[in-house]
């Protein structure tokens, strides 16, 4: 007998894009759905003024409706134009373009980051991309692209290089060697709390200094072991087109004349490199200078309105945090400039615009998916969703009557699953800080280590839901860098690609604190895990 031929479903491969448009439409009729349900909640708000709990109702907005559909059209185009990682995004590769086209991190990346380990190169590429939190999300639109290239260029999986970066800043997210925009979004609310028990309590920004210096390490080694012996296997070698090529081409060389053009271009090199290294330490030093205060036209980068330092640099208003993607952009273009004339690799203007605008022609379906993520992002929040979600389980953890280490594990639990869909340090914090804080003074633990806490499962999470805005840059390179453009890397892939980080990573964030709590070491300069 013949052997019956089974037939194969065909599999499709659903774009983000249209994942993301229907998740917007899904949305839309929830919000209907739970509005008419009347789903609400209530969470507590803590006055400034007279540090009493004020209760905030908030219900299902739903957009199922006249005012709804309004709302949709009128804000689409804001939506999109005040969307941060689009802006971050191109404003960071026009930087990185300019330093490409002219050849600099080409050479650069194979005279000096080939040669380092793979296993060290990975390493120092999540210990940046997690301190870089420092400084809100530059990591995400600067790192991704930039490591990106890199990889490419040293003949390592770009694909690898995407998902170890966007892994650092994501799980690691809020931790560095230095406080920075995170400690200035969750002191207040977390000093405010606090003075709901001990309304003479102060609490300093360097207060979880020494955890997050020795966390961004811990992370950055076990986050290197997943990468190398877990993801990378997994993701594989990276296939360029030139290589499913069928047929050997031969040429005629003149070995001597070979041998005397590469000496020659070496020497070029190698002077463009001088070049771009005195123009990098003019512009260090210049970005430096501007962040001094009280020295002749310094400080300009401060927001000299606030009293301490920290809060010049870190607050609300610095032009440090609004201006850093602006300015490494600034920082790669001067520095290729400088490359490619001491390299002779630039011949003209025209020769660098073009080059630019070959670099940028990638992009053009990126931003696309920004624009429906951007759509999608301003629906979700919008319909108070993830607010009453977060509002719920900080109900439910204030109805527990829990302490100690139970207490910290179920903090840590509750907030990473409000992240899901509630992202952003302060926006949950603002939420969880008047219930979390108290438990924790009350079980002899100190509001420091309550925001620890915080830190940690903001950071469980934070790279595993697509409500992430800068989600999309990640994915996006996925794709831009993906051979098979007939299975493009949808949600669901992409998740997978980071699905042993992410547990892994958990595990590590709740052994860590823990474990910190158990050993009693400081947390910052005099601050215990205890009171």
């Amino acid at each position: 007998m013949k052997d019956k031929k089974r037939l194969k479903l065909k599999k499709f491969y659903f774009h983000p894009i249209t994942v993301f448009l229907f998740a917007s439409l899904m949305v839309i009729i929830l919000s209907g759905i739970l509005s008419s349900l009347e789903i609400q909640a209530t969470y507590n708000v803590i006055n400034e003024n007279t540090y009493e709990l004020e209760p905030t109702l908030v219900a299902v907005e739903s957009l199922l409706n006249y005012d709804g559909i309004k709302f949709i059209i009128s804000n689409a185009a804001k939506n999109f134009l005040s969307f941060g990682p689009l802006v971050s995004l191109i404003i960071s590769l026009i930087g990185i373009s300019v330093a490409e086209a002219s050849g600099m991190i080409e050479v650069f990346s194979k005279k000096y980051l080939k040669k380092i380990p793979k296993p060290t190169l990975t390493f120092l590429i999540i210990l940046l991309a997690t301190i870089s939190s420092l400084i809100n999300d530059v990591g995400y639109a600067i790192l991704i692209p930039l490591i990106a290239l890199i990889y490419f260029i040293i003949e390592r999986n770009p694909i690898l290089g995407i998902v170890t970066t966007f892994c650092g800043v994501s799980f690691g997210y809020g931790i560095s060697i230095f406080v920075g925009s995170t400690e200035a979004a969750l002191i207040g609310y977390t000093k405010s709390a606090a003075m709901l028990i001990d309304e003479n309590i102060h609490i300093a920004l360097t207060s979880n200094l020494i955890f997050i210096i020795v966390a961004s390490i811990i992370l950055s080694l076990i986050g290197t072991i997943i990468i190398e012996k877990i993801i990378s296997p997994k993701i594989g070698k990276y296939k360029k087109e030139d290589e499913f090529a069928t047929t050997e081409q031969y040429r005629v060389i003149n070995l001597e004349e070979e041998e005397q053009k590469q000496i020659e271009k070496e020497k070029y090199e190698k002077r463009g490199l001088r070049f771009s290294l005195i123009i990098a330490l003019i512009v260090l030093f210049i970005f430096v200078y501007s962040l001094i205060p009280n020295l002749p036209f310094s400080g300009m980068l401060l927001d000299m309105s606030e009293n301490t330092y920290l809060n010049q640099l870190f607050g609300k208003n610095s032009y440090f945090q609004d201006g850093f993607t602006y300015m490494i952009a600034i920082f790669f273009v001067l520095v290729g400039i400088a490359y490619g004339i001491g390299s002779k690799s630039l011949k003209s203007d025209k020769d660098l615009i073009e080059k630019i605008n070959h670099n940028f022609s990638t992009i053009g379906s990126s931003i696309l998916l920004m624009f429906v993520v951007s759509q999608f992002i301003a629906i979700f929040k919008q319909t108070n969703i993830g607010i009453i979600i977060a509002s719920w389980l900080a109900n439910i953890l204030n109805n527990l009557n829990i302490s100690g280490i139970p207490l910290i594990i179920v903090t840590l639990i509750f907030i990473a699953l409000a992240n899901f869909t509630l992202t952003g340090s302060a926006n949950k914090w603002l939420i969880f800080s008047p219930v979390v804080v108290p438990m924790f003074m009350q079980s002899n633990i100190s509001p420091q280590f309550a925001q620890i806490v915080m830190r940690a499962g903001d950071s469980m999470t934070n790279g595993y839901t697509p409500i992430l805005a800068s989600f999309v840059i990640y994915i996006a390179y996925l794709n831009i860098y993906n051979l098979n453009k007939a299975k493009p890397y949808s949600i669901k892939k992409s998740l997978n690609l980071i699905t042993p980080y992410f547990i892994l990573i958990s595990i590590t964030w709740i052994l860590l604190v823990v474990g910190w709590y158990i050993i009693g070491l400081p947390i910052g300069p005099g601050v215990y895990p205890t009171l």
